[in-house]
Protein backbone atom coordinates (compact mmCIF):
# COMPACT_ATOMS: atom_id res chain seq x y z
CA UNK A 1 0.00 0.00 0.00
CA UNK A 2 2.77 2.35 0.91
CA UNK A 3 4.57 1.62 -2.37
CA UNK A 4 1.41 2.35 -4.38
CA UNK A 5 1.08 5.76 -2.70
CA UNK A 6 4.69 6.59 -3.49
CA UNK A 7 4.21 5.55 -7.12
CA UNK A 8 1.05 7.66 -7.44
CA UNK A 9 2.83 10.70 -5.96
CA UNK A 10 5.72 10.30 -8.42
CA UNK A 11 3.31 10.05 -11.37
CA UNK A 12 1.42 13.18 -10.30
CA UNK A 13 4.66 15.09 -9.81
CA UNK A 14 5.91 14.10 -13.28
CA UNK A 15 2.56 15.05 -14.85
CA UNK A 16 2.70 18.47 -13.15
CA UNK A 17 6.19 19.14 -14.50
CA UNK A 18 5.10 18.18 -18.05
CA UNK A 19 2.07 20.47 -17.90
CA UNK A 20 4.18 23.32 -16.57
CA UNK A 21 6.67 22.87 -19.39
CA UNK A 22 3.89 22.81 -22.01
CA UNK A 23 2.28 25.91 -20.61
CA UNK A 24 5.53 27.84 -20.36
CA UNK A 25 5.46 29.22 -23.87
CA UNK A 26 1.98 30.67 -23.39
CA UNK A 27 2.94 32.36 -20.15
CA UNK A 28 6.12 33.74 -21.66
CA UNK A 29 4.18 35.18 -24.58
CA UNK A 30 1.75 36.84 -22.18
CA UNK A 31 4.61 38.27 -20.12
CA UNK A 32 7.00 39.05 -22.98
CA UNK A 33 9.29 41.87 -21.97
CA UNK A 34 9.18 40.84 -18.30
CA UNK A 35 11.63 38.86 -16.20
CA UNK A 36 10.83 36.31 -13.48
CA UNK A 37 10.16 39.07 -10.97
CA UNK A 38 7.80 40.98 -13.25
CA UNK A 39 10.33 43.60 -14.32
CA UNK A 40 10.84 44.56 -17.94
CA UNK A 41 13.42 42.51 -19.81
CA UNK A 42 16.74 44.14 -20.52
CA UNK A 43 18.05 41.73 -23.14
CA UNK A 44 20.07 43.75 -25.63
CA UNK A 45 17.52 43.35 -28.43
CA UNK A 46 14.57 44.40 -26.30
CA UNK A 47 15.99 47.25 -24.24
CA UNK A 48 14.52 50.69 -24.81
CA UNK A 49 15.97 53.91 -23.39
CA UNK A 50 14.23 57.26 -23.74
CA UNK A 51 14.63 60.81 -22.51
CA UNK A 52 12.34 63.76 -21.88
CA UNK A 53 13.84 67.20 -22.46
CA UNK A 54 13.10 70.29 -20.45
CA UNK A 55 11.65 73.35 -22.21
CA UNK A 56 15.04 74.24 -23.71
CA UNK A 57 14.52 71.49 -26.28
CA UNK A 58 16.75 68.84 -27.79
CA UNK A 59 18.61 71.37 -29.95
CA UNK A 60 19.34 73.89 -27.18
CA UNK A 61 23.07 73.61 -27.96
CA UNK A 62 23.48 72.89 -24.25
CA UNK A 63 22.64 70.09 -21.79
CA UNK A 64 19.54 68.71 -23.55
CA UNK A 65 21.49 68.41 -26.78
CA UNK A 66 24.44 66.87 -24.95
CA UNK A 67 22.16 64.26 -23.35
CA UNK A 68 20.63 63.40 -26.71
CA UNK A 69 24.09 63.08 -28.28
CA UNK A 70 24.98 60.64 -25.50
CA UNK A 71 21.84 58.58 -26.13
CA UNK A 72 22.51 58.56 -29.86
CA UNK A 73 26.10 57.42 -29.24
CA UNK A 74 24.76 54.60 -27.05
CA UNK A 75 22.38 53.55 -29.83
CA UNK A 76 25.14 53.61 -32.44
CA UNK A 77 27.44 51.66 -30.11
CA UNK A 78 24.99 48.76 -30.07
CA UNK A 79 23.56 49.05 -33.57
CA UNK A 80 20.15 50.20 -32.30
CA UNK A 81 17.58 52.26 -34.20
CA UNK A 82 15.97 55.53 -33.18
CA UNK A 83 12.31 54.98 -32.40
CA UNK A 84 12.84 51.30 -31.62
CA UNK A 85 15.51 51.15 -28.92
CA UNK A 86 16.02 54.83 -28.12
CA UNK A 87 14.18 58.11 -28.59
CA UNK A 88 13.32 61.43 -26.98
CA UNK A 89 10.24 63.53 -26.35
CA UNK A 90 10.53 67.29 -26.35
CA UNK A 91 8.72 69.35 -23.71
CA UNK A 92 7.32 72.71 -24.74
CA UNK A 93 6.16 73.73 -21.26
CA UNK A 94 6.52 72.51 -17.69
CA UNK A 95 3.09 70.87 -17.82
CA UNK A 96 4.41 68.47 -20.48
CA UNK A 97 6.92 66.73 -18.21
CA UNK A 98 4.67 64.19 -16.48
CA UNK A 99 2.59 63.28 -19.57
CA UNK A 100 5.75 62.83 -21.64
CA UNK A 101 7.31 60.52 -19.06
CA UNK A 102 4.07 58.55 -18.78
CA UNK A 103 4.00 58.16 -22.55
CA UNK A 104 7.44 56.52 -22.53
CA UNK A 105 6.44 54.25 -19.63
CA UNK A 106 3.40 53.05 -21.59
CA UNK A 107 5.62 52.39 -24.57
CA UNK A 108 7.62 49.97 -22.38
CA UNK A 109 10.86 51.94 -22.11
CA UNK A 110 13.19 50.25 -19.60
CA UNK A 111 15.12 53.40 -18.67
CA UNK A 112 13.70 56.91 -18.88
CA UNK A 113 15.80 60.04 -18.35
CA UNK A 114 14.45 63.38 -17.18
CA UNK A 115 16.89 66.00 -18.46
CA UNK A 116 17.25 68.89 -16.05
CA UNK A 117 16.31 69.63 -12.46
CA UNK A 118 12.93 71.01 -13.54
CA UNK A 119 11.78 67.41 -14.15
CA UNK A 120 12.46 66.43 -10.53
CA UNK A 121 8.82 66.32 -9.39
CA UNK A 122 7.65 64.49 -12.51
CA UNK A 123 10.36 61.82 -12.19
CA UNK A 124 9.64 61.44 -8.47
CA UNK A 125 5.91 60.90 -9.07
CA UNK A 126 6.52 58.52 -11.97
CA UNK A 127 9.05 56.45 -10.01
CA UNK A 128 6.51 55.92 -7.23
CA UNK A 129 3.75 54.98 -9.65
CA UNK A 130 5.82 52.75 -11.95
CA UNK A 131 8.10 50.78 -9.66
CA UNK A 132 9.17 48.34 -12.40
CA UNK A 133 10.55 51.11 -14.63
CA UNK A 134 14.02 52.53 -14.18
CA UNK A 135 14.53 56.29 -14.25
CA UNK A 136 17.42 58.72 -14.38
CA UNK A 137 17.36 62.39 -13.42
CA UNK A 138 20.06 64.77 -14.64
CA UNK A 139 21.12 67.74 -12.50
CA UNK A 140 18.94 66.82 -9.54
CA UNK A 141 18.42 64.18 -6.86
CA UNK A 142 15.36 61.94 -6.50
CA UNK A 143 15.46 59.59 -3.53
CA UNK A 144 13.74 56.53 -4.99
CA UNK A 145 15.13 52.97 -5.35
CA UNK A 146 14.38 52.91 -9.10
CA UNK A 147 15.98 56.30 -9.83
CA UNK A 148 19.64 57.11 -10.45
CA UNK A 149 20.51 60.75 -9.82
CA UNK A 150 23.17 62.10 -12.19
CA UNK A 151 24.90 65.20 -10.86
CA UNK A 152 28.01 67.17 -11.72
CA UNK A 153 30.47 69.34 -9.83
CA UNK A 154 29.66 72.37 -11.96
CA UNK A 155 31.21 74.73 -9.42
CA UNK A 156 34.64 73.16 -10.05
CA UNK A 157 34.54 73.68 -13.81
CA UNK A 158 33.03 77.14 -13.35
CA UNK A 159 35.94 78.09 -11.08
CA UNK A 160 38.36 77.31 -13.91
CA UNK A 161 36.49 79.33 -16.54
CA UNK A 162 36.39 82.13 -13.98
CA UNK A 163 40.18 81.96 -13.92
CA UNK A 164 40.18 82.13 -17.74
CA UNK A 165 37.85 85.15 -17.76
CA UNK A 166 39.95 87.04 -15.21
CA UNK A 167 43.08 86.35 -17.25
CA UNK A 168 41.45 87.39 -20.54
CA UNK A 169 39.57 90.58 -19.63
CA UNK A 170 41.07 93.92 -20.56
CA UNK A 171 38.39 96.02 -18.87
CA UNK A 172 38.52 94.22 -15.51
CA UNK A 173 34.75 93.72 -15.86
CA UNK A 174 33.20 90.31 -16.57
CA UNK A 175 29.64 89.01 -16.52
CA UNK A 176 27.52 85.99 -15.64
CA UNK A 177 24.12 85.22 -17.19
CA UNK A 178 22.05 82.53 -15.50
CA UNK A 179 18.82 80.87 -16.61
CA UNK A 180 16.70 80.64 -13.47
CA UNK A 181 17.93 81.77 -10.06
CA UNK A 182 18.12 78.32 -8.49
CA UNK A 183 20.37 76.18 -6.31
CA UNK A 184 21.83 74.45 -9.36
CA UNK A 185 22.67 77.58 -11.35
CA UNK A 186 24.00 79.25 -8.20
CA UNK A 187 26.74 76.59 -8.29
CA UNK A 188 27.88 77.90 -11.68
CA UNK A 189 27.73 81.49 -10.43
CA UNK A 190 29.59 80.70 -7.20
CA UNK A 191 32.43 78.81 -8.84
CA UNK A 192 32.85 81.47 -11.53
CA UNK A 193 33.09 84.32 -9.02
CA UNK A 194 35.50 82.37 -6.80
CA UNK A 195 37.78 81.53 -9.74
CA UNK A 196 37.87 85.08 -11.08
CA UNK A 197 38.42 86.62 -7.66
CA UNK A 198 41.24 84.16 -6.96
CA UNK A 199 43.11 85.66 -9.90
CA UNK A 200 42.11 89.27 -9.22
CA UNK A 201 40.23 90.14 -6.00
CA UNK A 202 39.34 93.58 -7.44
CA UNK A 203 37.66 92.31 -10.60
CA UNK A 204 34.06 93.50 -11.19
CA UNK A 205 31.48 90.79 -11.89
CA UNK A 206 27.98 91.61 -13.16
CA UNK A 207 25.53 88.79 -12.33
CA UNK A 208 22.08 88.69 -13.96
CA UNK A 209 19.39 86.03 -14.44
CA UNK A 210 17.09 85.78 -17.45
CA UNK A 211 14.39 83.88 -15.55
CA UNK A 212 14.21 81.06 -18.10
CA UNK A 213 16.29 78.58 -20.10
CA UNK A 214 14.38 79.12 -23.34
CA UNK A 215 14.52 82.91 -23.71
CA UNK A 216 17.29 83.86 -26.17
CA UNK A 217 15.78 87.33 -26.61
CA UNK A 218 16.24 87.98 -22.88
CA UNK A 219 19.78 86.63 -23.10
CA UNK A 220 20.57 89.02 -25.93
CA UNK A 221 19.18 92.03 -24.03
CA UNK A 222 21.16 91.20 -20.90
CA UNK A 223 24.34 90.68 -22.90
CA UNK A 224 23.80 93.97 -24.73
CA UNK A 225 23.50 95.80 -21.43
CA UNK A 226 26.61 94.13 -20.01
CA UNK A 227 28.78 94.73 -23.07
CA UNK A 228 27.62 98.35 -23.25
CA UNK A 229 28.66 98.74 -19.61
CA UNK A 230 32.23 97.65 -20.37
CA UNK A 231 32.03 93.91 -19.68
CA UNK A 232 34.15 92.06 -22.23
CA UNK A 233 33.73 88.42 -21.09
CA UNK A 234 30.35 86.80 -20.30
CA UNK A 235 29.88 83.27 -18.94
CA UNK A 236 26.37 81.94 -19.44
CA UNK A 237 24.67 79.02 -17.69
CA UNK A 238 21.28 79.44 -19.26
CA UNK A 239 20.59 76.72 -21.83
CA UNK A 240 18.98 78.05 -25.01
CA UNK A 241 18.84 81.53 -23.45
CA UNK A 242 22.60 81.63 -23.97
CA UNK A 243 22.07 81.58 -27.73
CA UNK A 244 21.08 85.24 -27.35
CA UNK A 245 24.36 85.99 -25.55
CA UNK A 246 26.31 84.54 -28.48
CA UNK A 247 24.14 86.44 -30.96
CA UNK A 248 24.86 89.76 -29.25
CA UNK A 249 28.61 89.15 -29.08
CA UNK A 250 28.66 88.29 -32.79
CA UNK A 251 26.61 91.38 -33.64
CA UNK A 252 29.11 93.56 -31.81
CA UNK A 253 32.05 91.89 -33.51
CA UNK A 254 30.45 92.21 -36.92
CA UNK A 255 29.90 95.95 -36.42
CA UNK A 256 33.32 96.58 -34.88
CA UNK A 257 35.94 94.01 -35.83
CA UNK A 258 38.53 95.64 -33.57
CA UNK A 259 36.49 95.27 -30.39
CA UNK A 260 37.18 92.21 -28.24
CA UNK A 261 34.10 90.63 -26.66
CA UNK A 262 33.96 87.04 -25.49
CA UNK A 263 31.45 84.40 -24.45
CA UNK A 264 32.14 81.37 -22.27
CA UNK A 265 29.86 78.51 -23.22
CA UNK A 266 28.37 75.85 -20.98
CA UNK A 267 27.61 72.11 -20.79
CA UNK A 268 29.09 71.28 -24.22
CA UNK A 269 31.88 72.84 -26.25
CA UNK A 270 30.08 75.83 -27.80
CA UNK A 271 32.93 76.87 -30.07
CA UNK A 272 30.75 76.58 -33.18
CA UNK A 273 28.17 78.96 -31.71
CA UNK A 274 30.77 81.71 -31.59
CA UNK A 275 31.97 81.52 -35.19
CA UNK A 276 31.61 84.72 -37.23
CA UNK A 277 33.63 84.81 -40.42
CA UNK A 278 37.28 84.19 -39.61
CA UNK A 279 36.78 85.11 -35.97
CA UNK A 280 35.29 83.25 -33.03
CA UNK A 281 33.86 84.92 -29.91
CA UNK A 282 33.86 81.72 -27.81
CA UNK A 283 36.74 82.04 -25.37
CA UNK A 284 36.13 78.56 -23.94
CA UNK A 285 33.30 76.44 -22.51
CA UNK A 286 32.67 74.72 -19.20
CA UNK A 287 32.02 71.25 -20.56
CA UNK A 288 29.76 69.00 -18.53
CA UNK A 289 29.80 65.45 -19.88
CA UNK A 290 26.08 64.78 -19.73
CA UNK A 291 26.54 62.72 -22.90
CA UNK A 292 29.04 60.36 -21.28
CA UNK A 293 26.90 59.98 -18.15
CA UNK A 294 23.77 59.14 -20.15
CA UNK A 295 25.65 56.60 -22.25
CA UNK A 296 27.35 55.11 -19.18
CA UNK A 297 24.15 54.53 -17.19
CA UNK A 298 22.36 53.05 -20.23
CA UNK A 299 25.18 50.53 -20.56
CA UNK A 300 24.96 49.71 -16.86
CA UNK A 301 21.28 48.88 -17.31
CA UNK A 302 22.14 46.60 -20.23
CA UNK A 303 24.68 44.82 -18.03
CA UNK A 304 22.20 44.40 -15.18
CA UNK A 305 24.09 46.88 -13.00
CA UNK A 306 21.59 49.75 -12.75
CA UNK A 307 22.71 52.04 -9.86
CA UNK A 308 19.18 52.63 -8.58
CA UNK A 309 18.94 54.85 -5.51
CA UNK A 310 22.48 56.16 -6.01
CA UNK A 311 23.69 59.73 -6.56
CA UNK A 312 26.46 59.86 -9.15
CA UNK A 313 28.67 62.97 -9.04
CA UNK A 314 30.98 63.66 -11.98
CA UNK A 315 33.79 66.18 -11.36
CA UNK A 316 37.27 67.30 -12.39
CA UNK A 317 38.92 64.16 -11.02
CA UNK A 318 37.10 61.91 -13.51
CA UNK A 319 36.79 64.43 -16.36
CA UNK A 320 33.08 64.78 -15.68
CA UNK A 321 33.61 68.53 -16.07
CA UNK A 322 36.37 70.22 -18.01
CA UNK A 323 37.44 73.38 -19.84
CA UNK A 324 37.32 73.38 -23.65
CA UNK A 325 40.50 74.40 -25.47
CA UNK A 326 39.17 74.60 -29.01
CA UNK A 327 39.88 78.31 -29.53
CA UNK A 328 43.65 78.01 -29.49
CA UNK A 329 44.20 81.65 -30.50
CA UNK A 330 42.10 83.10 -27.68
CA UNK A 331 43.08 80.67 -24.93
CA UNK A 332 46.76 81.55 -24.59
CA UNK A 333 49.45 79.41 -22.99
CA UNK A 334 49.42 81.73 -19.97
CA UNK A 335 45.71 81.16 -19.44
CA UNK A 336 46.04 77.40 -19.91
CA UNK A 337 48.88 77.23 -17.37
CA UNK A 338 46.75 79.14 -14.87
CA UNK A 339 43.81 76.78 -15.44
CA UNK A 340 46.02 73.74 -14.91
CA UNK A 341 47.52 75.18 -11.72
CA UNK A 342 44.13 75.79 -10.14
CA UNK A 343 42.79 72.45 -11.41
CA UNK A 344 45.54 70.62 -9.51
CA UNK A 345 44.74 72.59 -6.37
CA UNK A 346 41.06 71.67 -6.59
CA UNK A 347 41.67 67.97 -7.24
CA UNK A 348 44.22 67.76 -4.41
CA UNK A 349 41.79 69.37 -1.99
CA UNK A 350 43.97 72.43 -1.42
CA UNK A 351 41.12 74.58 -2.75
CA UNK A 352 37.52 73.88 -1.76
CA UNK A 353 35.33 75.55 -4.39
CA UNK A 354 32.18 77.23 -2.99
CA UNK A 355 28.74 76.09 -4.19
CA UNK A 356 26.48 78.76 -2.69
CA UNK A 357 26.48 82.54 -2.40
CA UNK A 358 27.13 82.31 1.33
CA UNK A 359 30.14 80.05 0.77
CA UNK A 360 31.35 82.33 -2.01
CA UNK A 361 31.26 85.39 0.23
CA UNK A 362 33.31 83.59 2.87
CA UNK A 363 35.75 82.37 0.20
CA UNK A 364 36.25 85.84 -1.27
CA UNK A 365 36.55 87.46 2.17
CA UNK A 366 39.40 85.06 2.96
CA UNK A 367 41.41 85.95 -0.16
Amino acid sequence: MKNRKLLLFALLLSLGMILAACGGSDEESKDSGKDSEGEKSEESGDIKVGMVTDVGGVDDKSFNQSAWEGLQAWGEEHGFKKGENYDYIQSNEDADYLPNITRLVRQDYNLIYGIGYKLNDAINKSAKQYADTKFGIVDSVVDQPNVVSITFKEHQGSFLVGVAAAKKTKTNKIGFVGGTDSELINKFESGYIAGAKSVNPDIKIDVQYAGAFDAPDNGKLIASSMYNDGVDVIYHASGATGNGVFAQAKDIKQNDSEREVWVIGVDRDQYEEGQIGDYNVTLTSMVKRVDIAVQDVANQVMNGEFPGGEVLAYGLEDNGVSVARTNKEALTDEIIKAIEKWKEKIISGEVEVPKTREETKAFVDAL
